[in-house]
């Protein structure tokens, strides 16, 4: 069996594994290194093949036999095969993804100007493409002739591609410029993938423009790596098959409705049938605060329950792969949906208000049900992605809607 992994300093959690786990017969594995130790790793060490990550896209070169164009171009090597007499041959697959990520995105470049924000090392990649696609790149940093202070010359821009790590997690909610600046733009890309809607894609979306985010890329990537590492080619179609599935597997599954419609129950059922957590916002909340929502709306009020509420979605909707129960008015204010739409799907259980269960819930004991539900319902409908009615089937339909 192959020995292949991912070599780096530092390199935490990373998705790489099941990916290729998905790709190919071969053992992969992460391969921390210490920057003193990389040549004889390099060397010496029992692999045959090896994804590189910062900060040795640059440092692995001196020890290479061979190194592909498009590596030797850009000087930042991502991907290292070793050959049967033990030489080692360095490419750049980053280059590959991005072009797959970039046409898969319909998004036009050729003979139009196109933004990219960041002059790191993922930025080599992205231009390489944009120029052998004709399209016209800028570069934008936060020194030098093109930088975030001159923007306004630039308004003209058709395209946007993000390569800085603005806006990654766990520093959810950034964004590294405004795209209300660029009436002319026509679609924009970010390398980053969690979250899967950055603040940059959620104002994409918002503006009705067409976005991509770094996932698409990331296993194009790493099919790319898979070939060189076996010799043998991958249709592309794998690369479709494996995104479908990492993207719901790690997106969450937001559940919203009214108080009562059985949110709970169905997390549960769905946690039951597919092995994920369960992040209930209302117990969440009592674990932060140390009193329960019905507490804090008895003693201190609505408006001041829904303000602490908001700071819990905003870290339970920045994990991935978890189900997550809200309370029932989550859907009144606007900025809880960007919390709960940047890794989730949204999905509104509907049931009707004359079964729903108002014990230990203050606000539909102090109001008719039928009032609001009517002042909540079209927030319900604006944040939904999907809805399910609430019956002893809900958590399948609910999988099943999420697989097409």
């Amino acid at each position: 069996m192959l020995h292949c992994g991912l070599l780096g300093e530092k390199l935490g959690h990373s998705y790489s594994p099941a990916i290729h786990n998905m790709l190919g017969d071969y053992e992969y594995r992460l391969y921390e290194q210490a920057p003193d130790a990389v040549e004889a790793f390099l060397r010496e060490g029992e692999w045959n093949g090896l994804n590189v990550t910062i900060p040795y896209k640059k440092t692995v070169f001196p020890y290479m036999d061979t190194v592909g164009e498009a590596a030797k171009e850009i000087g930042s090597i991502n991907t290292i095969v070793k050959d049967a007499d033990g030489k080692l041959h360095g490419d750049n697959t980053d280059v590959y993804g991005f072009e797959k990520m970039l046409l898969r995105s319909g998004i036009p470049v050729r003979d139009r100007k196109v933004l990219v924000l960041g002059s790191g090392g993922a930025s080599v990649a992205v231009l390489y493409v944009l120029r052998k696609l004709g399209a016209l790149p800028v570069v934008i940093s936060r020194k030098g002739p093109d930088n975030y202070e001159n923007l306004a010359k630039h308004a003209d821009a058709a395209a946007i591609v993000n390569t800085t790590p603005v806006g990654m997690y766990p520093k959810n909610g950034e964004s590294p410029i405004d795209l209300r600046l660029f009436p002319e733009c026509k679609g924009v890309l970010d390398l980053i993938y969690n979250p899967s809607r950055t603040a940059f894609l959620l104002q994409a979306e918002e503006l009705g423009l067409p976005y991509e985010n770094g996932l698409y890329m990331l296993v194009a990537q790493a099919k790319r790596a898979s070939e060189l590492f076996t010799g043998k080619a991958i249709a592309d179609e794998e690369i479709d098959r494996i995104y479908r599935s990492l993207s719901l597997r790690l997106s969450n599954i937001v559940l919203v409705g009214m108080p009562g419609c059985g949110k709970s129950t169905v997390a549960a059922k769905l946690s039951e049938l597919t092995g994920r957590p369960v992040l209930d916002s209302d117990t969440e909340f009592t674990t932060c605060y140390g009193v329960t929502p019905e507490e804090v709306i008895t003693t201190k009020g609505e408006p001041e329950f829904r303000k602490m509420e908001t700071e819990i979605l905003r870290s339970v909707g920045a994990q991935s792969g978890a189900i997550i129960a809200t309370g029932g008015g989550v859907v009144t204010r606007p900025e809880n949906y960007p919390l709960l739409h940047q890794n989730g799907v949204i999905v509104w259980l509907k049931r009707d208000i004359s079964v729903l269960d108002t014990s230990h819930r203050p606000l539909s004991q102090q109001n008719k049900l039928a009032d609001l539900y009517a002042v909540r319902k079209p927030m319900y409908e604006a944040f939904a992605d999907i809805s399910a009615d609430v019956d002893d089937d809900t958590a399948q339909t609910i999988l099943e809607k999420l697989t097409k």
